[in-house]
């Protein structure tokens, strides 16, 4: 029986120690084949045409984007990489997120290399491997909460409406529209609509 081929890994990271330390722990582990460093993260979007890796194992901030940037890139451009998210801080924030763009996996550097082993392992055999976190919060922001008639307006804000414009796109009457913006408002926490365009444009990225 021939012997499974090793994982490869791509691993792009801005603090060489750690780049130093995941190196040596691949190279002595017979499962995985550490392949290179990326540079950055267009440095990873050219690769990624192409992929030499099995696994991408990427930091949260690169020196030309965070890791949520480049995750909805290369969902934008449909490219099959498999990308494991190796934190430097626990902020559920950044867990959601990560789960929310197509992170297959995410690891905590201050984690036992296990953990880290475990993941890509798990990753490779096409499993999503993350911390415990409970998934029906992962898309609990305010905007979620609103209704589909709120969430409507709130583009409609967006895009520099006004509330005139709005009723007449909508059909409503401007004391309705005056109603929902201000059930909306609540909802979100602000006090005009420049204060909720902001809470949608931070929801989309």
């Amino acid at each position: 029986m021939a012997a499974e081929k090793p994982i490869r890994v791509l691993l792009a990271e801005r603090n060489l120690l750690v780049v130093s330390a995941l190196k040596h722990l691949i190279g002595k582990d017979d499962r995985f084949r550490f392949v290179d460093t990326a540079e950055s993260g267009s440095d990873i979007l050219r690769r990624a045409e192409d992929p030499d890796f099995d696994i991408l194992v990427v930091g949260w901030t690169l020196v030309d984007m965070d890791a949520a940037a480049l995750l909805q890139k290369l969902k934008e451009r449909e490219a099959s990489v498999r990308v494991v998210i190796f934190s430097a801080e626990e902020d559920i924030v950044i867990l959601r997120q990560a789960v929310r763009l197509g992170a297959y996996g995410f690891c905590y550097q201050f984690d036992d290399p296990e953990i880290l082993f475990d993941t890509l392992l798990a990753v490779a055999n096409g499993r999503i491997c993350i911390p415990f976190i409970d998934l029906t919060a992962v898309n609990d922001t305010a905007i979620s909460r609103l209704t589909v008639r709120e969430r409507e307006l709130l583009s409609m804000l967006a895009l520099g409406w006004t509330n005139v414009q709005i009723a007449a796109r909508t059909g409503i009457s401007q004391n309705t529209v005056k109603y929902y913006l201000k059930n909306l408002y609540e909802k979100l926490d602000v006090q005009n609509r420049a204060m909720a365009v902001a809470v949608w444009l931070n929801e989309q990225r």
